[in-house]
């Protein structure tokens, strides 16, 4: 009897842990819920200057306190290997998610965004920009 308890006790203790544990984690949205992908590559004028680029990043992670931005990801190029595919010319990107179009088309014309462009665009070359919608 003492042995079937003990088997229990430790049962239920491994569950509630795992149960914390799942809790604790952050839920990961379904990409359905964000549909619309703005993807950014910035060519810094100065591609050598840390300032230039460190002012940039700044300036994109301003972008992310605009409500219709869902998540926002800002990167710098990987260190992964050479590849005549791969693409690691730029400097910045920033990975936005939307809910919809028409929250896409309010971040083109938020007064953050537009302050952004204000305040950072001296800092690069050259901007390409990819938007796609969910297939």
């Amino acid at each position: 009897m003492k042995s079937n308890r003990r088997k229990f006790i430790a049962t239920a203790t491994t569950l509630a842990a795992g149960t914390a544990a799942a809790s604790a984690m952050p839920l990961i949205k379904p990409a359905e819920e964000w549909p619309v992908i703005h993807h950014v590559f910035f060519w810094l004028k100065n591609p050598g200057s840390a300032e230039d680029r460190d002012k940039l990043l700044a300036g994109v992670k301003t972008l992310a306190k605009i409500e219709t931005v869902k998540k926002l990801r800002v990167g710098v190029v990987a260190s992964t290997e050479k590849r005549d595919v791969v693409d690691n010319s730029w400097a910045v990107s920033e990975l936005m998610f939307f809910s919809d179009l028409a929250g896409q088309a309010t971040y083109q014309t938020h007064p953050i965004h537009l302050e952004f462009i204000k305040n950072c665009s001296h800092l690069w070359e050259k901007v390409i920009v990819y938007d796609a919608v969910d297939a």
